[in-house]
């Protein structure tokens, strides 16, 4: 995309790029340098700069500019930029950090990105190739890190939650409120978006870390410890209101019957996925969690996106009347793996549980038991499903 036609496009658009610096008189001329050449709709926000950026910016007076007395933070920084663009007309904002590692020219790439996006109701994040030469190793593993927490948060699969360079729909932001104001922001704007139903993608960008010019303000215990917290909180919420509103608005959207044959029953599920689902009830239902098998297969099943009916009810193969020959069976397994020796019978495991003296055999043994029957059950529970499933198509 030329020049020209992404500064078209931005125009009919409405997207503004903001660009929130502290102390990054390096690179800061040249990446607003690099963003004129395809739009002037700039919103530049110094957050306390101590350095020369406040000299560097007398350059660029024609552009909106915010300046903060003191340092408060990027989060901060972020939302008093999107609350300047929303009040100027822009309909987008495209954030592009002042420490250089942003190309300006992936503004094209993100311009073309929400063009051909139907609804517009979406929030682009910059994936970054974090196994390029050049990138440091702490941020490859905080980026997985946040990969990790808002899939789990959202059920979203993202490859890179970290990126700054991302382009914002303003007015769904409009509707969320905020709390954080650092780091921990980019965090918390997009696990709220996500949940409010505005749609988080990934988009590939490209990324120059150059340890020469660089300035990270990023300060590993405090800020991690922020980000940890707010995650915490999240998957917390999640838990205990985002699922059960889900489950609700879906309830009423649906009806009880398509509901119950949909979500609860999982009707429409994949054989894969209800065979999975049968091998993770089975392999919880035999192992060695007495107490806390119910509460950890259903956790495992919205964790793991598997049909949480299935699993709940094969995880009950360890029924009371069952418990001794489980164990029983485990105990021998471990025998046999452990090449041990000793005997008693299923009637003693019901009467006199010292038999489980033996601790070491019995969870060898238990888990062996778990893994070699669910790979058993899942296998032949698969194909049963598939058969179940071309009949269903062919009538």
């Amino acid at each position: 995309m030329t020049t020209e036609i992404t500064r078209q496009k931005i125009n009919l658009l409405k997207v503004c790029v903001l660009i929130p610096t502290y102390n990054n008189e390096r690179t800061l001329k040249r990446v607003i340098n690099g963003v004129l050449d395809y739009t002037n709709h700039i919103i530049i926000i110094n957050d306390g700069s101590t350095d020369s950026t406040s000299t560097i910016l007398e350059s660029y007076s024609r552009f909106h500019q915010i300046h903060i007395k003191k340092n408060k933070g990027k989060g901060n920084a972020l939302r008093l930029g999107f609350k300047n663009a929303e009040s100027l007309g822009y309909d987008f904002a495209v954030t592009i950090d002042s420490d250089g590692q942003h190309f300006p020219e992936d503004l094209g790439v993100f311009i073309n990105a929400l063009e051909q996006e139907d609804n517009k109701n979406v929030l682009l994040i910059g994936a970054r190739n974090m196994n390029q030469e050049g990138v440091p190793s702490k941020s490859s593993f905080g980026n997985n890190f946040s990969n990790f927490w808002f899939k789990l948060e959202t059920g979203i699969k993202l490859q890179d939650t970290q990126s700054g360079y991302r382009l914002y729909p303003l007015k769904a932001l409009k509707k969320l409120t905020f709390y954080t104001n650092k780091f921990e922001f980019e965090i918390e704007v997009i696990v709220k978006a996500a949940w409010d139903g505005v749609r988080i993608k990934n988009i590939p960008i490209r990324v120059l870390y150059d340890e020469t010019e660089r300035v990270s303000h990023f300060r590993p215990f405090q800020d991690f410890t922020r980000i940890s917290i707010l995650n915490t909180w999240f998957v917390f919420l999640t838990i205990f209101y985002i699922k059960p509103r889900d489950l609700i608005r879906k309830f009423k959207k649906k009806g009880i019957k398509k509901f119950f044959l949909e979500d609860f029953l999982g009707s429409l599920d994949s054989p894969k996925k209800k065979a999975l689902s049968m091998a993770l009830g089975v392999f919880i239902g035999l192992s060695p969690f007495w107490g806390f098998q119910t509460l950890l297969v259903l956790f495992l099943a919205v964790l793991l996106k598997l049909n949480k009916t299935i699993a709940f009810v094969f995880s009950n193969i360890s029924i009371p009347p069952l418990i001794p020959f489980i164990i029983y069976a485990s105990s021998k397994m471990g025998q046999f793996i452990l090449d041990e020796k000793f005997t008693y019978t299923v009637e003693e495991l019901s009467e006199n549980f010292e038999v489980l003296q033996h601790l070491k055999t019995y969870i060898v043994g238990s888990f062996s038991l778990a893994i070699i029957t669910a790979f058993i059950l899942g296998f032949f529970g698969y194909l049963l499903f598939s058969i179940l499933d071309r009949k269903k198509m062919s009538t």
